[in-house]
């Protein structure tokens, strides 16, 4: 999908996502390798909007497996459509169950889920497996096959094999620790949140028409947040919320009215509210 580090940054930016040399080096990597690659960080720090800018300038269609307590096979790979296999067996009662049997496990009863679509497609294809960690253990077993040699077994119809491999990303939040054979199949990227530089410019790219004056600003107090011992630091979404915000009110300076009124877009617990402002020194940021 991409020729070179500089091309993936050129157009994953052209697409408005800003990438830093690292996450640009990374997605190289791991599209030029064949390889999945596992993205770890807070929350709300670009991981999932990777996975939908590389889909989206690669011109791939994203599969998105969304994980959950209690994911299980039936949702990430395949089931049987029993409805239908019911009103078959109703519909051939006259038949052996041999004959049956043969009929009712097949393509046409399929019901592919995420992992399966994303094996099975023969178009550009970007596989999102979306808060990996926040699924059970078991869950990651299922991924090993697939990651590992880009198959899936079905028992009724054998082992599908991907005939275009799709560019596989997971996300997690390092909520739990993911074993060592799912990250030994992967490269690993961290992201993090941006320094100030960076965070500007995303600031200035998302937000269009706000003053270089007040993006500094918006970005300045957002990191004096995240140093606070909050129990959800804002993410980068958050400030882009934020930034729209104060353009609503037609803000054109952060003054303590202003963000003691707005800390609500940002903060999103009361006891954060409270901390924020009790703590926060705008003269200081």
């Amino acid at each position: 999908m991409f020729t070179s580090v500089d091309d993936v940054s050129a157009r994953l930016a052209e697409s408005g996502y800003l990438a830093s040399p690292a996450v640009a080096t990374t997605v190289f990597l791991a599209d030029r390798l064949g390889k999945p690659l596992l993205v770890e960080g807070p929350a709300g720090v670009g991981k999932t909007e990777l996975a939908k800018a590389v889909a989206q300038v690669a011109g791939a269609r994203l599969v998105r497996l969304q994980c959950y307590e209690g994911v299980d096979e039936s949702r990430a790979l395949y089931e049987w459509n029993h409805a239908k296999q019911l009103l078959r067996i109703t519909a051939g009662r006259d038949e052996t169950w041999d004959e049956t049997r043969t009929d009712i496990f097949s393509e046409e009863f399929l019901l592919p889920r995420p992992l399966l679509t994303a094996i099975r497609g023969d178009e550009p294809t970007v596989l999102l497996i979306d808060e990996t960690d926040k699924a059970d253990v078991e869950v990651e077993g299922l991924l090993l096959e697939v990651l590992g040699d880009f198959q899936v077994t079905v028992p009724e119809l054998g082992t599908i094999t991907a005939t275009r491999r799709p560019f596989v990303l997971l996300t997690s939040n390092a909520s739990r620790e993911l074993s060592e054979a799912l990250r030994r199949r992967c490269l690993f990227l961290h992201i993090d949140f941006p320094d100030e530089e960076l965070e500007r410019r995303i600031v200035r790219l998302k937000v269009p028409g706000i003053e270089a004056a007040l993006a500094e600003s918006v970005v300045r107090v957002i990191g004096a947040l995240r140093a606070m011992d909050l129990r959800k630091a804002p993410s980068v979404a958050e400030t882009i919320d934020w930034a729209r915000t104060l353009l609503a009110l037609g803000a054109t300076a952060l003054d303590e009215h202003v963000v003691r009124d707005s800390l609500g877009v940002i903060l999103k617990h009361q006891d954060d509210i409270l901390k924020a402002g009790a703590k926060l020194d705008l003269d200081a940021v």
